[in-house]
């Protein structure tokens, strides 16, 4: 059916199913921002069309990740979402792991399924110890594993993006956090540019660009649709949607978690922004969501998980992510697959 605004206007959905689904074209801001703002009783028309998108320009597979802290706590950043800031009253402790530790951890990872263990750290940006823990660690994880390895380390040099390429990390994050005009509220001890510096260097040198944020943290629909088409504009491989969890201990500690309606039109938003990227379910989906707004998000533009336990939050148990989508009858996505 199609559906109209006014005597010659389409309607955003019906738009969207030529521009995006029948083209590959993502949605602009503004078209994004009218996804966002549909009535709660069109999600299920929007979900529709994002899974078409997703099938048609993405495949059905589903890619899997499980990541694990190598540096856990004592950040000098304020990000007011991140438990793991040593400037916060937050119930983290510091804490290293050895390479034994992570090579391990990508084995109990790739046994999963999964074809991406990404190696994540709190830090602004990785000092030399780091930087050659994390290369003797991608070295020794690529000897004994059948797994790609991804790295989070923060913020980097020229020197420091090329030496974690030449080490063979097959893709790096670093999230935007949030739309470039609410960065200042998330965060102050460094800019988003900065940031988006660090990611354009990471896509020169080769590696994938895996980048994202977080929904929920005070921002409008206007900031919202204004965040997705500044991902688009950098065109990464892969945009984990992660969505706020309030940590005790942080200035966000006391904002309320995002409406399951509200999160699910970000998803089908998101999917219309970036129709030929990976969306991946991250933190804060099952507070959220909960099991039928995860299940209604794999059908509605999703199509990566990440497995497991977060950084400091726990997530779902393995076994209940591969269920659902064993009973969704989605396929999981291979190691050696192109798609």
């Amino acid at each position: 059916m199609t559906t109209t605004t006014g005597e010659d206007t389409p309607d955003i959905l019906t738009r969207a199913r030529a521009k995006v689904l029948d083209r590959g074209e993502g949605l602009s801001k503004d078209g994004v921002l009218e996804v966002l703002q549909l009535p709660d009783d069109r999600i299920e028309e929007l979900l529709a069309l994002a899974h078409e998108v997703r099938l048609k320009w993405c495949g059905e597979e589903v890619e899997l990740e499980g990541i694990i802290s190598l540096k856990t706590g004592g950040c000098p950043e304020d990000c007011h979402f991140c438990s793991q800031s040593g400037l916060f009253q937050s119930p983290v402790r510091n804490a290293w792991l050895d390479i034994p530790a992570l090579v391990d951890a990508a084995k109990q990872t790739a046994k999963t399924g999964a074809t991406e263990f990404c190696i994540v750290a709190a830090v602004k940006g990785p000092d030399e110890k780091l930087m050659d823990q994390l290369i003797e660690a991608v070295g020794a994880i690529q000897q004994e594993v059948d797994i790609n390895v991804a790295a989070s380390v923060g913020i980097l040099t020229q020197e420091q993006v090329d030496r974690l390429a030449a080490a063979g990390v097959h893709r790096y994050n670093h999230n935007l956090e949030t739309a470039r005009s609410f960065f200042p509220n998330v965060v102050t001890t460094h800019s988003w540019e900065t940031r988006r510096d660090t990611l354009q260097m990471v896509k020169e040198a080769g590696m994938e660009v895996c980048c994202g944020g977080i929904l929920g943290m005070g921002e409008t629909p206007e900031q919202r649709a204004e965040f997705a088409t500044e991902l688009a504009e950098l065109d990464p491989h892969e945009v984990p949607m992660n969505f706020l969890d309030p940590r005790p201990g942080t200035p966000f500690a006391d904002k309320e978690v995002m409406p399951a309606a509200e999160a699910l039109k970000c998803i089908g938003a998101f999917r219309l922004a970036l129709p030929k990227t990976i969306l991946r379910f991250a933190g804060g989906r099952e507070l959220t969501l909960g099991d039928l707004g995860a299940e209604q998000g794999m059908l509605g533009g999703i199509n990566a998980i990440i497995v497991g336990n977060y950084l400091t939050t726990l997530g779902r148990p393995q076994e209940r992510d591969l269920d659902m989508v064993g009973k969704l009858r989605l396929p999981i996505k291979a190691l050696n697959s192109t798609v």
